[in-house]
């Protein structure tokens, strides 16, 4: 009786919406973070931005957008800030001419090493919450979740490109039932 009441309270108003659903745990897990990092210590996107760097030194900004799936405005702050903070160093990309490589400086990498042992405690708090038979089934769902938001941008212009191919054959065929 119980679990029939839950499912219905759950499948209807906020508690079945997906979107709200994923904003709480979000504000859970970033109060997780914050009170496991510190008021003095890294952002989690300060942090993503630092463990990205570290992976692959170079990176570009548009490498880093899609990297940590901050979007290219807020990156460009974010790294202006970090660099002025002397957490990142900025360089003309040997790749591209036109773009900057970003690097982490020494303090970069000390604050990073600092933060580690921090976020990996806000994590285990946050699987936590989780019966251990549900966590892997639950990390398995978020990086779907995240694959999906990943590919979202090339399946958008695969999907713009076959829109404008189907317009253009359309008008073609338009102008041929015309002649004819």
């Amino acid at each position: 009786m119980v679990k029939s009441a839950n499912k219905s309270k759950r499948s209807s108003g906020l508690g079945g919406s997906p979107s709200h659903l994923m904003h709480r745990v979000l504000q859970l897990a970033l109060d997780i973070y914050s009170e496991e990092t510190g008021a003095d210590g890294l952002t989690q996107r300060q942090f993503a931005v630092l463990e990205a760097v570290s992976q692959k030194s170079g990176l570009t900004q548009t490498d880093l957008v899609r990297a940590t799936g901050i979007d290219r405005s807020t990156l460009a702050d974010l790294v202006a800030r970090m660099t002025t903070k002397g957490l990142l160093d900025r360089e003309k990309s040997t790749i591209d001419a036109r773009a900057k490589a970003v690097r982490l400086s020494a303090a970069g990498q000390a604050a990073l090493d600092a933060a580690r042992p921090k976020v990996e405690a806000a994590d285990k708090r946050i699987l936590a919450l989780l019966p251990k038979a549900k966590r892997d089934g639950f990390l398995g769902l978020l990086s779907e979740l995240a694959g999906e938001a990943d590919a979202a941008p090339a399946k958008a212009r695969a999907e713009a490109k076959l829109a404008k191919k189907a317009a253009r054959e359309a008008r073609k065929a338009e102008k041929l039932a015309k002649k004819a």
